[in-house]
Formats: C-alpha cells, sequence, structure tokens
C-alpha cells in the first residue's frame, strides 16, 4: 500500500503526496495535482540510490511553473495546430496556449488540476489511481471525460503508467507523462552525453512552430536516426532544419511495428551511473524532446537548479496534431468506448 502525505492545499482541494516503492530500493512518488510523477529513485552502478526524475518540493512551485514537470497531460498531449479541429461536422475551438495553437490540453490542463484518489486495489505491487472528471466543454473540448491513471512500481524496477478514459459523446483524447529524465540524477547537468536508442525508422516532419505538417520522413543519414545508441550530444547543435525549428530534438517518432500491444520504443544509457531506461508502450508514436527551454530560473528538489537540456522526455502518444492529420492514426474516441494506454519505464544497470 501507498504511503500518503500532506502535499498542501489547491483551490480548496487536498493534495497529496504518495510513495510507492518495491522490495528492491525504487522508490516512486507521486502528487494527485495534475497526476503528477515527482520522483522516481533508483539504484546507479554503486548501489547507490538516486533520483531521476526532475520535480518541486512544492505544491505552489507545480502551479507557478508551465514546464509540465511530470505531469500527466491532457485531454490532448501535444500541439494541435491554429488551437481547432472538425469532429462529426462541428468545428471545435480550444484554448490558445502557444501562440495561435494548443499545447498539452490548454491552459488549465490535467497538469493543473487536483486529482481524486481512487480505492486502493490488493495486488502483490504496490499502486496508487487517480481519477479525473473533465466536464463538457471544457478548454473547448466536447464530452464530459472520465479518466483514470494508475501508477504501479513493480518487483521487476518498471514504473508502469496505465490511463483509461470514457466520454459520453465522441471527443478526442490522447494522454501522456511529462516526466523529464536525467539518468545521471536530478539536477546534475544536461543530458548530451546521455546514449538514446529510438526504435524508429520514420519521424513526422514538423513547421517552424513544432507542428508536424503531415509529412514522414525517414529517418536515414539525418541527426534524427537513433536506431543505434547515440549520444544525444552528437548532433544536436546541427544545421539541420528539423533541429533549428525546434531548438534542439522536440518531434515524433513513429515507432517501428506499433500495436495496441506493449512495444518497446525507446532506450536511455548513462554511462557515468550505469543507469538503464527503456520505454514500452502501447501508442503508436514517441515524443522525443531535449529540454530545450528549460531556462534555470525555477527551483529544483534539493537545491538544485534546471537548466537547458537539464532533462530529457519521451512522452508515448498518438502523433501531434493528428486530429488534423487524416494519414496518423485517429485520437477520436467515439462516446461510452474505453480509451486504454499502457506505458511502462523499465531502469537497470549496464
Amino acid at each position: 500500500m501507498s504511503i500518503k502525505k500532506d502535499f498542501g492545499i489547491v483551490d480548496g482541494k487536498s493534495v497529496y503526496l504518495f510513495t510507492i516503492k518495491n522490495s528492491k530500493g525504487m522508490v516512486a512518488k507521486i502528487t494527485n495535482y495534475g497526476g503528477t510523477l515527482v520522483s522516481v529513485m533508483v539504484q546507479d552502478n554503486k548501489g547507490e540510490l538516486g533520483d531521476v526524475v526532475l520535480g518541486y518540493e512544492k505544491v505552489e512551485d507545480y502551479i507557478k511553473y508551465n514546464y509540465f514537470l511530470g505531469a500527466t497531460v491532457g485531454r490532448v498531449a501535444n500541439r494541435i495546430e491554429n488551437s481547432s479541429f472538425e469532429l462529426n461536422g462541428t468545428q471545435y475551438k480550444l484554448a490558445k496556449n502557444e501562440g495561435e495553437n494548443h499545447i498539452h490540453g490548454g491552459i488549465v490542463g490535467f497538469d493543473k488540476v487536483v486529482w481524486e484518489e481512487k480505492q486502493q486495489v490488493k495486488e502483490s505491487d504496490e499502486c496508487i489511481e487517480l481519477s479525473y472528471l473533465s466536464i463538457d466543454g471544457e478548454e473547448g473540448y466536447p464530452g464530459n471525460l472520465n479518466v483514470r491513471v494508475k501508477y504501479t512500481v513493480t518487483e521487476d524496477n518498471e514504473l508502469k503508467i496505465e490511463y483509461f478514459a470514457i466520454s459520453d459523446k465522441d471527443t478526442i483524447v490522447n494522454l501522456t507523462n511529462h516526466s523529464y529524465f536525467n539518468l545521471t540524477g536530478q539536477g546534475s547537468g544536461d543530458i548530451l552525453k546521455h546514449k538514446l536508442m529510438i526504435n524508429s525508422d520514420k519521424f513526422t516532419i514538423n513547421n517552424k512552430l513544432s507542428i508536424p505538417t503531415g509529412e514522414i520522413a525517414k529517418v536515414d543519414n539525418t541527426p534524427m536516426d537513433f536506431r543505434v545508441l547515440t549520444y544525444i550530444g552528437e548532433n544536436i547543435s546541427s544545421d539541420y532544419e528539423q533541429i533549428v525549428f525546434g531548438n534542439g530534438y522536440d518531434h515524433n517518432w513513429i515507432i517501428n511495428n506499433s500495436s495496441e500491444k506493449l512495444n518497446k520504443a525507446a532506450e536511455v544509457y548513462d554511462e557515468k551511473s550505469g543507469r538503464v531506461m527503456e520505454v514500452y508502450t502501447t501508442k503508436p508514436g514517441v515524443q522525443f524532446y531535449s529540454g530545450n527551454f528549460l531556462k534555470g530560473l525555477e527551483p529544483g528538489k534539493g537545491g538544485t537548479t534546471y537548466y537547458k537540456r537539464g532533462g530529457l522526455c519521451l512522452e508515448t502518444q498518438y502523433f501531434p496534431n493528428a486530429i488534423n492529420n487524416e494519414n496518423f492514426p485517429s485520437p477520436i474516441l467515439k462516446a461510452n468506448e474505453n480509451y486504454e494506454h499502457s506505458t511502462i519505464y523499465k531502469f537497470s544497470i549496464r
């Protein structure tokens, strides 16, 4: 069973910090503000525990800053062009929170609300389940959407995140977790010497505003090729147009052989600590974001500071702007049908 501690009050609602762990020393901390992953403690190659997730020590900082550190983001993660989409012949206007565009659910997305704690389920692994009701019209989306997110720490040193949703109207849904990982340890510097593998032969081309145009390109002979473990810093300053547009990496890769079954999307390896993180998902895409816009202005945990590229995100997802690109897998959720999505972050030592 999880350990539950007070973490503050937001909008008159109690916010808690939940701790779940396994017998091998792995510990995860989650708050019901934003369904946010606050901390993940795993061992390095010397057997020492270290926190590999960027986050804050106070709920007030999660409210104040807009980097989505560790948050559950939705109703639709990533970007929607012109903050609008058409569904069943109706045009829906969404909240604009990135210029003319919509990102990560809007001005008050799932990352900025207090979730409800669900009844614990007795099982061999420790878990916490949170729920939220997103009402019809919230941030412009149709339908009353009931959402559940379940975090589990397994005996295999996995952090498993399971997403469930159901709506009373046709709507669009694309949930993900926006944790920033640094396998050397949060606040330890940049992630440019981390090695990354992405199980992908193709990626979606972005325009200057980091929104997919609908065009799909092969990674061959480009800085987007991570099919074998490659230092993140190797090509991050390239003059390749896609890198210039994103000020680094902020792109969606199409996972090879994706299906509704768990499939390996990526792997990260830090030679310094020996830590390895494998990412598995049931979704067709993964957004690799190299922390290009962290500014070192916000207080991290333990007095640390998060500078540019101080963490990396691997957000499992439908492709960004999918609702406006017919050739992308559809994020439409039909009324009374079940949305389900699982992602696993598995930690080991090499």
